[in-house]
């Protein structure tokens, strides 16, 4: 499987258009790294190796 790149600044621009929520220059920068620190995480989450046996969790109910 092939992994696209993620473009934060293409991210926010589309998103920020599509919600109709202006990014103000003064934040734009802020955003959009804070954007990329999150998919980088996501990313290691994501990758991690599960084995094809494991089973979910038990639902929760208080």
């Amino acid at each position: 499987m092939i992994a696209k790149q993620f473009n934060g600044s293409a991210f926010v621009e589309a998103r920020s258009g599509a919600v109709d929520v202006p990014i103000p220059i003064a934040y734009r920068d802020s955003v959009v790294a804070n954007l990329e620190r999150i998919q980088a995480i996501a990313q290691l989450v994501l990758e991690f190796p599960l084995p094809s046996d494991i089973e979910p969790a038990s639902t929760f109910e208080p």
